[in-house]
């Protein structure tokens, strides 16, 4: 349950949170790209630190701000809870969750260039832009949503630490894309030229992809548990 807290400690939450998940990200990434050569060790340790950090996160921060660390989570919760409805978010506090996050996500990448010894502020050169690769993240970021609106739905907002962990570890296997599902984190990994990292030509796609997802999985979420909108208490990526 997200406590009464005020909205500035709240948007401090997010902001933090989402610089951590980012430099678990691309600080993990970097890591594995300097003890392995094999592509598939560097994607496992990746997926599995991004996974438990993830997690981690969720579990900490919940409590305070919802632990939303995603735009995507943020605009759901916003558009599927009716206008005026105690626990629905306003437009102010939409609005600073998604600064926090934005800038969360910018400092997290320059924290973890820093920490492994790279001038930080460089530009990613891999470019993410072939059709399949926007395809695999609608799904992987669809699937988030429907995940963390079902859990809500079905009064099991309370696993959402360890789900959406889980499904975080098994996205960035299964999906085209490595399952970014992330706006924010997206424009945060665009600042690091690693093996996590996206061209900023790559961006516009992945971003339209990621907003795609989201309405599909609140689609999917109505059709599958109702038409009710998801309790307050939100669990989040």
């Amino acid at each position: 349950m997200v406590m009464a807290e005020a909205l500035p400690r709240r948007a401090a939450a997010e902001f933090v949170g989402t610089a951590a998940l980012v430099a678990v990200i691309v600080g993990s990434g970097i890591r594995a790209s300097g003890l392995s050569e094999d592509v598939g060790v560097r994607l496992l340790a990746n997926s599995l630190a991004s996974a438990i950090g993830l997690g981690l996160l969720i579990a900490l921060f919940a409590p305070v701000s919802g632990a939303h660390l995603n735009p995507v989570v943020t605009l759901c919760l916003w558009w599927t809870r009716p206008r005026g409805a105690p626990g629905g978010p306003a437009g102010r506090e939409v609005a600073l969750y998604l600064s926090a996050q934005l800038a969360g996500a910018v400092t997290g990448a320059l924290l973890a260039e820093a920490m492994f010894g790279r001038l930080p502020g460089g530009w990613s050169t891999q470019v993410r832009s072939a059709g399949h690769l926007l395809l695999g993240e609608t799904v992987a970021t669809a699937g988030l949503v429907l995940l963390v609106q079902g859990l809500d739905r079905t009064g099991r907002a309370r696993l959402a630490a360890v789900a959406v962990a889980a499904y975080t570890a098994a996205a960035i296997w299964f999906t085209s894309s490595g399952s970014f599902a992330n706006p924010a984190a997206t424009v945060g990994r665009s600042l690091t030229d690693s093996f996590t990292g996206i061209a900023p030509a790559s961006l516009p796609g992945f971003v339209a992809a990621q907003l795609l997802g989201g309405a599909l999985g609140v689609g999917l979420a109505a059709l599958l548990y109702g038409g009710r909108p998801p309790s307050a208490a939100r669990p989040p990526r």
